[in-house]
């Protein structure tokens, strides 16, 4: 009886007043992408928000690389964030952002392989031990607390492992998403293809600001796309606040990395001025696979009422996160982008369509030639290290 018990002393159930935690207001919510009237649809939203995949800190699992912690409570919250980010991207890319959780309900068998994917072990792709060990390569010790940029970078190259999902991760550079550079990683081109006509040059605008190097693609290779951002000095510049939630509109969007000094939050909307987050500052127990195969989810989803934050109380170290499935996604997010973001006098970050002449050549991000698979390519992260130059945009340190 006492096992039970711990197995679900973290889960929380939805009290009466569950609803009444939003103010009875007719302004509308935002969450990734989707617009909730919260005078008339609040049971909608909070079931909107409760079906994301929550990450916490966890316990009781086995040490991270043999002999390090077996907990990653304290310092592990931004990894969990990371980890809700993309665990939305594969939501997104196999059940559609339309799908929804229902506590107790058979799921469809992508859904349990997703959950798999983050399970806390090291032969999990998207693992605590796996994140860790591969922030080593980012001058980030095991046990050490990672910034926004840092997680995006540990992501692309945990991503290159991945075959399942086989998504194709751009972290941004200098504030700048070149779709030059995105098309070249995105395109799956005939092996015959030996060159691609260039399209001519041009200023951004609604037909070709989208196309770069590639005018089709015979075949897209599904797309998250990070945008590290450092949106003021000490604290978040005002003059950027309607940007940033015009981002949580875009059908493409996967949310923000963010939060206070070392403590990391997964943001996922906004209600006026107040940012909406799941927050993983919770300590549950390492939850492994059953023997039928599956995964006992009721502790991976956030039962209890979404969390708010005043949008100028934000750290101004921050990443964007989007997901372009196809082509036309990311094309109709480059449109997104010129009308709501690229008209600011100061804008929030830059899109280009030709990589730029004075940064290093792009070369997509391929799988090292490693020996070994599963949890023993992190042992390799040395044959992981870049060339390219990255602006490490972190949290403050208090």
């Amino acid at each position: 009886m006492e096992s039970v018990l711990s197995k679900y002393e973290n889960q929380i159930t939805i009290f009466a007043d569950y609803l009444e935690e939003f103010p009875d207001t007719d302004e509308l919510v935002w969450i990734l992408g989707k617009q909730h009237l919260l005078k008339t649809e609040k049971s909608k939203l909070l079931s909107d928000i409760s079906a994301r995949l929550w990450f916490t800190y966890r316990r009781k699992f086995s040490p991270i690389g043999g002999t390090g912690p077996s907990s990653d409570a304290g310092w592990g919250c931004m990894l969990r964030c990371g980890q809700m980010m993309l665990a939305q991207a594969l939501i997104c890319r196999h059940l559609g952002r339309d799908w929804n959780w229902e506590k107790q309900k058979e799921q469809p068998k992508e859904y349990q392989r997703i959950l798999q994917c983050f399970l806390d072990r090291k032969d999990c792709c998207y693992s605590i031990h796996q994140m860790a060990q591969m922030g080593v390569g980012e001058g980030k010790s095991i046990g050490e607390w990672f910034g926004p940029n840092t997680v995006a970078q540990v992501l692309k190259k945990l991503a290159l492992f991945d075959e399942w999902n086989s998504l194709a991760v751009y972290v941004s550079m200098d504030n700048t998403v070149v779709i030059e550079d995105i098309k070249k990683m995105c395109c799956v081109l005939p092996s015959s293809a030996d060159t691609v006509g260039e399209s001519p040059p041009g200023t951004l605008n609604a037909s070709n600001q989208s196309r770069g190097t590639f005018a089709c693609c015979p075949a897209w290779k599904p797309l998250l796309l990070i945008v590290p951002l450092r949106l003021g000095i000490n604290q978040i510049n005002p003059v950027y606040v309607d940007a940033f939630k015009e981002c949580f509109k875009m059908p493409q969007s996967l949310g923000a990395l963010g939060g206070k000094p070392n403590n990391a939050y997964y943001f996922i909307g906004f209600l006026g001025d107040e940012l909406i987050f799941l927050d993983p500052h919770t300590t549950q127990t390492f939850v492994n696979t059953e023997e039928n195969g599956t995964v006992d989810d009721q502790t991976f989803h956030c039962l209890q009422s979404p969390q708010r934050m005043n949008i100028l109380n934000l750290d101004p170290s921050v990443a964007l996160g989007f997901f372009c499935k196809e082509e036309k996604d990311f094309d109709n997010w480059c449109s997104l982008v010129q009308k709501e973001i690229l008209k600011e006098n100061l804008r929030m970050f830059e899109l280009v369509q030709k990589h730029p002449s004075h940064w290093p050549p792009f070369v997509p991000p391929a799988k090292p030639e490693v020996t070994t698979s599963g949890a023993e390519f992190i042992d390799s992260t040395e044959q992981l290290e870049e060339s390219d130059l990255e602006e490490d945009f972190e949290i403050l340190s208090v």
